[in-house]
C-alpha cells in the first residue's frame, strides 16, 4: 500500500509532519481529516522523494522563492494587514492565517517575505521576531506594534489599528496623486507641443527668413537661438532633470545635505506647508498608534522619528527624545523645536495632563490630514489658471516672434 508524507495543522495551529498508509491520495486526505487535522501538503513517499528530502528547504512548505527587486508596495502591505486582522478577529491560529494569505498571494516580494515568516514561526519564533527578519516588507513600526500586541495578548486589536493606520495613509496618498493627475497631464502635453514647434516648425521659418534676407527683430533672434539649441542639444532636455534628481538624491545621502534640502523645501510657498503638515499628520498618527498599542514613549518617539522622512523633523524628535529621557514632558521640548503650530503643542500638553495623549495625537493627525487635502486642492486650483497664463505667454511669444518678420517681408514684397 502506498505511503504518503503529509504536513498538516491541528486545531491550535501546530504543524504536524507524519506519514500515513492509504490506497490513494484522496483516501489519505480523508483519513487525516478524520484525525482532526487540516492538510497543507501531501505527496506519495518514494525513493525520489527521499532523495529530495535530503536537500535543504528553500522556503515554507519547500516552495521556491521567486526572484524580486525592491520591497513590498504600501498598497499590498495595507491589504495584507487588513486581511490578517480579519482572520485573527475570526479566531484562526496565526500560522494558519499566514498560510492562507501566503497561498493566495502572487509570486513577489510579499510572498517571499511571508514564506520566511511562516518558516520562522514554525521554528518557534514569535510573529514579531519573524517579521523583523523581513525588512523589505515589515518596518520598525510594524514589528514593534505586533510585538506590543503579542505582549498584551491583543494581537487582533493591534492589527486592526495598524490596518486603519495604513488605510488612512493610503487614502491621503491617493487624494494627493489624484489631484495632481490633471496638472501633470496638461504640463506634459504642453511641453511636447512646444518641443515639436521648436524642433520642426521654427527651423522652417528660419530657412524662409534666410532665403529672403529679412532683417530679424531681437525677439525673433531669441526664438531662433532657442530653437537651434533644442535642435542641437535636444538630448539634454531629459538629461538635465534626471541629473538634478540624482544630484539631490546624492546630497540627501549626507545628513547635513539632507537637512539643508529639507529645510529649503519647507520654505517653498504652499508646497512647503503641504510637506510640513503631511509630516506632522504622519508622525502624530504613528506616535498615537504606538502609544495606544502599549509601546514605551521613548521607543515610540524613535520609531516616529524614523517614519518622518524629513531631517528637520528628525532633528526635532532627537531633541524631544533627549528631553523626555531627562524627565521633561513632551509639550515643552516640542514647543522649543518650533516645527509645529501652537495647536499641536497645546493638544499634546492637554493629552499628557489627562492621560489621553494617544487620542489627542489622533485628533491632531485628523486635523492636519484635512488641512493637507485642502491645501492640495487649493494648489491644483491655483495651477490651472497659472498654466493657462504661462501657456498663453509662450504661444504669444512664438506667434509675435514669427509674425513680426513675416509682416515686414510682406510689406517689402508689396
Amino acid at each position: 500500500m502506498p505511503v504518503f508524507q503529509y504536513e498538516a495543522m491541528d486545531n491550535t495551529g501546530l504543524e504536524i509532519k507524519e506519514t500515513i498508509e492509504a490506497p490513494s491520495e484522496q483516501d489519505a486526505q480523508q483519513m487525516i481529516r478524520d484525525k482532526g487535522f487540516f492538510v497543507t501538503k501531501i505527496s506519495e513517499k518514494s525513493t525520489r522523494q527521499k532523495k529530495d528530502d535530503k536537500k535543504p528547504r528553500q522556503a515554507a512548505g519547500g516552495k521556491k522563492k521567486a526572484f524580486t527587486i525592491g520591497g513590498v508596495s504600501a498598497k499590498k502591505l495595507t491589504m495584507f494587514t487588513r486581511q490578517l486582522s480579519t482572520l485573527q478577529d475570526a479566531g484562526l491560529p496565526i500560522l494558519r492565517s499566514l498560510r492562507i494569505l501566503e497561498g493566495q498571494e502572487k509570486p513577489g516580494a510579499l510572498k517571499n517575505s511571508l514564506m520566511g515568516v511562516i518558516e520562522d514561526v514554525e521554528s518557534g519564533n514569535t510573529l514579531s521576531e519573524a517579521m523583523a527578519k523581513q525588512p523589505k516588507a515589515f518596518d520598525n513600526l510594524y514589528v514593534n506594534m505586533v510585538k506590543a500586541g503579542e505582549a498584551g495578548g491583543a494581537l487582533e486589536v493591534i492589527l486592526q489599528r495598524l490596518a486603519e493606520f495604513k488605510e488612512r495613509a493610503q487614502s491621503l496618498k491617493r487624494k494627493v496623486q489624484g489631484a495632481m493627475i490633471y496638472p501633470v497631464a496638461v504640463i506634459t502635453v504642453a511641453t511636447s507641443i512646444v518641443g515639436f514647434i521648436m524642433y520642426w516648425i521654427i527651423p522652417k521659418f528660419k530657412e524662409i527668413f534666410v532665403d529672403f534676407g529679412v532683417e530679424l527683430p531681437a525677439i525673433t533672434k531669441v526664438l531662433i537661438d532657442m530653437s537651434d539649441w533644442v535642435v542641437n542639444y535636444w538630448y539634454l532636455i531629459p538629461v538635465i532633470p534626471i541629473s538634478l534628481f540624482i544630484i539631490i538624491k546624492l546630497i540627501k545621502k549626507n545628513r547635513t545635505g539632507a537637512y539643508i534640502i529639507d529645510r529649503i523645501s519647507l520654505k517653498i510657498p504652499i508646497l512647503g506647508a503641504i510637506i510640513r503638515k503631511s509630516v506632522i499628520a504622519r508622525t502624530c498618527r504613528t506616535l498615537g498608534t504606538l502609544i495606544a498599542s502599549g509601546v514605551p514613549i521613548l521607543e515610540a518617539l524613535s520609531i516616529a522619528r524614523d517614519t518622518a522622512g524629513n531631517e528637520v523633523f528628525r532633528k526635532a524628535f532627537d531633541h524631544i527624545h533627549s528631553s523626555i529621557r531627562e524627565g521633561e514632558s513632551m509639550a515643552v521640548p516640542l514647543k522649543e523645536t518650533r516645527i509645529t503650530d501652537d495647536l499641536v503643542v497645546n493638544m499634546v500638553d492637554v493629552g499628557e495632563e489627562t492621560g489621553a495623549l494617544d487620542n489627542m495625537l489622533y485628533k491632531v493627525a485628523d486635523v492636519y490630514d484635512e488641512e493637507v487635502s485642502v491645501l492640495v486642492e487649493g494648489l491644483v486650483n491655483l495651477l490651472e489658471p497659472l498654466m493657462v497664463v504661462v501657456l498663453g505667454l509662450i504661444v504669444g511669444f512664438i506667434v509675435i516672434a514669427l509674425f513680426m518678420p513675416l509682416v515686414k517681408l510682406l510689406n517689402e514684397l508689396s
